[in-house]
């Protein structure tokens, strides 16, 4: 940990509204409320393929819409047996990053699982 690309991550996640970290299953993990995983960063440490990555919910079509784009830099996670990662997108951090891409992706993720009181926090500020 305490790469760039973490650092990255960490200041777009710790940015948005009673965003925390910690570790979750072995990764950091930002969390809304330490209850809604928001973000996990992944490095090349944390799995077989050797890859830097961000994975986060995505709005209904996006994952499928940037893996096509450009399957390099995004992809779909393999969901859990229950479903769990099903509507994620996984961000190569491998290449240069695009910063406000990336915060982008990571406020849509942010969308999804805040609540609506944090949602209209983040719009009034």
């Amino acid at each position: 940990m305490g790469t760039q690309e973490h650092e990255l991550v960490r200041q777009v996640a710790l940015g948005l509204p009673e965003v925390n970290e910690r570790l979750s299953h072995g990764a950091p993990c930002f969390f809304v409320r330490d209850k809604r995983p928001l973000c996990y960063y992944h490095d090349e440490d944390f799995s077989s393929d050797g890859r830097i990555s961000m994975w986060c919910p995505a709005p209904p079509g996006v994952a499928e819409e940037l893996s096509a784009a450009d399957g390099e830099r995004f992809f779909r996670p393999t969901p859990s047996a229950s479903g769990t990662f099903a509507d994620w997108l996984v961000a190569s951090l491998d290449r240069p990053v695009d910063e406000v891409e990336l915060a982008a992706i990571v406020t849509d993720a942010y969308r999804l699982v805040a609540p609506k009181t944090l949602v209209a926090r983040l719009d009034g500020a």
